[in-house]
């Protein structure tokens, strides 16, 4: 009797311990596939962008990369 209730007592315990690690590595991806989604609308928006509006499509290409643009910003007047 002892040795069955210790094997259903690691049972439960294994139970919990794949339920929490697979809830986490769900989450996980979820979180993962979410930023690719917006990363692909953004993609995508850039395109538009670039046919639409060249010059201002390398205007926000130049302020993602974080390259100085030739007008000057608010941040340097601080």
């Amino acid at each position: 009797m002892r040795r069955i209730l210790g094997f259903a007592v690691l049972a439960v315990v294994a139970w919990l311990v794949l339920k929490i690690v697979f809830g986490l590595l769900g989450t996980i991806i979820g979180l993962g596939i979410t930023v690719l989604m917006l990363a692909a609308v953004g993609y995508v928006v850039y395109l538009v962008l670039r046919v639409v509006a060249p010059s201002l499509a390398d205007k926000v290409a130049a302020m993602v990369s974080g390259k100085p643009s030739g007008a000057p910003s608010d941040m340097d007047r601080v």
